[in-house]
């Protein structure tokens, strides 16, 4: 796919490392005969604003957001979706005229992902982490009215987090086993890229439905140990394709022209075959 495509999209992130985006958009865009490129952008703290204002310059339709730069990026846009100001995170910027609109899809991901296995609402659950992306799990299962728990290292970011997004709770990771929740949704980094897990296999058991955002290695050791006690699983594959698939279907429902509804409806199997395609081609890295 040509440099010189109409319509240039992309990651930006620190640092890039082998994120799988660029090889999932890029075949969906083949598969929907869009002229199309996305390309993935290292970039550092100390450059995310005058990187924005030439992102900008070059008329970028759609730019993806991921760590570090979920929670800072709301500065830098124009203007924000509803969904933006109750996450207070955002990982997609798109295009409108001149101006930059950030929303996200990441909740619409989590909810995705764990939905391929169980009905969500009403469950009880735990949220590891208290990143950009621990708030869109947050909210994503707060919208169907599950019982919420925040865990982190620091617990007063967890507890920051609980009390902006109406969680019922914010604890240390060691409180996992007494919680007893049904649903277990990791987003902090332990595990990426190294045999390593934010719990203690002991806290998890076969009642579980234990999702890890990080997918690369997409059998993190959490999963290995969580299927081990008899948990089910749900891999970072299927959170970050269907939140890719939201935010293809989000900026191409812009165009003067968009995709029918029938051509987006296979865009999360193309994701996700690119996404295997890439596995089998990189070591394990960084996040999308």
């Amino acid at each position: 796919m040509s440099a010189a495509a109409r319509f240039e999209c992309g990651v930006v992130l620190h640092p890039a490392g082998h994120t799988r985006s660029p090889a999932m958009h890029n075949a969906a865009y083949r598969a929907l005969g869009l002229d199309a490129v996305y390309h993935a952008w290292d970039v550092p703290p100390r450059q995310l604003a005058e990187t924005m204002r030439a992102l900008r310059a070059r008329g970028v339709r759609q730019i993806s957001v991921s760590i570090p730069h979920k929670e800072t990026m709301i500065e830098l846009v124009d203007a924000l979706e509803p969904v933006v100001q109750a996450i207070g995170a955002l990982n997609t910027v798109i295009r409108e005229g001149e101006r930059l609109v950030g929303t996200n899809t990441d909740w619409i991901g989590v909810l995705a992902a764990l939905e391929r296995v169980v009905p969500v609402r009403g469950q009880r659950a735990v949220v590891l982490g208290a990143g950009g992306t621990a708030r869109a799990a947050v909210y994503a299962l707060r919208q169907r009215e599950c019982e919420v728990f925040v865990l982190n290292r620091t617990r007063s970011r967890a507890e920051g987090l609980a009390q902006a997004l109406g969680a019922q709770g914010a604890f240390d990771l060691e409180a996992l086993a007494e919680l007893a929740p049904e649903l277990v949704v990791n987003t902090t980094s332990v595990g990426l890229g190294e045999w390593v897990s934010p719990v203690a296999p002991q806290a998890l058991n076969e009642r579980m439905i234990v999702l890890d955002a990080v997918y690369s290695p997409e059998r993190t050791r959490l999963l290995d140990e969580a299927e081990g006690r008899g948990a089910r699983i749900v891999g970072g594959k299927w959170m970050l394709v269907h939140q890719a698939a939201e935010q293809l279907r989000l900026w191409t429902a812009r165009l003067p022209d968009p995709p029918k509804e029938s051509a987006l409806a296979g865009i999360v199997e193309v994701m996700a075959a690119a996404f295997d395609d890439a596995a089998r081609d990189r070591a394990p890295d960084q996040p999308a």
